[in-house]
């Protein structure tokens, strides 16, 4: 069974940083892309940062560029997501998902597998 479980959230104050973890078990991610959703309350749930996890590049949306860093452990079989200088619009719930992705990373439709999310909260 595929499991990919969050921690590291919480609350913070602005100008802070956090650093999530995104623990994945359950089958091999060779192929995979590795993503940080978020999703704040009554808005879309939108892309954070995708890295591959057998790759190097990496990819951040354009809110979060130069703030928050994407890395894997393939060790560990974890992916972390460093955010630093946070801002309340910041706040949300980070997903962490999985899926062997044609085309648009942003698609949060094509993940196979998702976590169960992690609070974040960023206060003024």
């Amino acid at each position: 069974q595929v499991q990919l479980v969050e921690s590291g959230g919480g609350l913070v104050q602005a100008g802070d940083s956090l650093r999530l973890s995104c623990a994945a078990s359950g089958r091999t991610f060779g192929s995979h892309t590795i993503a940080w959703f978020r999703q704040a309350p009554g808005k879309e749930r939108e892309l954070v940062a995708t890295i591959k996890w057998s790759g190097r590049n990496a990819n951040y949306a354009d809110s979060v560029k130069g703030r928050f860093t994407i890395s894997r452990d393939n060790a560990k079989n974890t992916v972390h997501l460093q955010m630093t200088s946070l801002k309340p619009e910041d706040t949300a719930v980070y997903y962490c998902a999985a899926g062997i992705i044609i085309g648009s990373v942003s698609d949060d439709s094509k993940y196979a597998y998702w976590g169960q999310g992690t609070q974040v909260t960023v206060s003024s």
